[in-house]
């Protein structure tokens, strides 16, 4: 391999890090002409929460994610990335990333933001970034910063 990355996962869950994730990723996809994935874990523990109020609740974070997904796709493809996809899935996003998603594609590096979650949220159940970094096969990247890597 030589240091180069070939195929590149962003986890992706909406929020500022995220996006700033997803910006550090497209350049680093394209000066390793990699193969970058989106990849949206969708966390059905939150459901257990709201399930009794809205029975619908499965399908419309599906369509919310889809279309987060699906703009990402474009900007990242519009900035000059050659293969982008992405891929969403149902559970523990801390453990289907590294664990599940990260293997069955030969990832070797996965792009994430710090951290979504307050500090309480933290203490009790750890964040998703730390996870990942603990469970991954490959290279983690942890970004906590919207600096862009500049190739200028």
């Amino acid at each position: 391999m030589g240091g180069r990355y070939d195929h590149i996962l962003v986890a992706i869950d909406g929020s500022k890090e995220s996006e700033w994730a997803l910006e550090k990723s497209v350049e680093i996809a394209k000066r390793n002409e990699a193969k970058l994935l989106l990849a949206h874990v969708i966390d059905t523990r939150s459901f257990l929460l709201i399930d009794s109020y809205d029975p619908d609740i499965a399908e419309r974070a599906n369509k919310l994610a889809i279309d987060m997904l699906e703009k990402y796709q474009t900007q990242a493809l519009d900035a000059g990335v050659t293969h982008v996809h992405y891929e969403i899935e149902y559970g523990s996003p801390k453990v289907k990333i590294p664990k599940e998603i990260a293997k069955k594609h030969d990832i070797d590096l996965i792009v994430c933001g710090a951290t979504g979650m307050n500090a309480v949220e933290r203490f009790l159940i750890g964040s998703v970034s730390e996870h990942i970094t603990r469970y991954a096969p490959c290279d983690v990247l942890i970004v906590r910063t919207q600096k862009a890597l500049r190739l200028d």
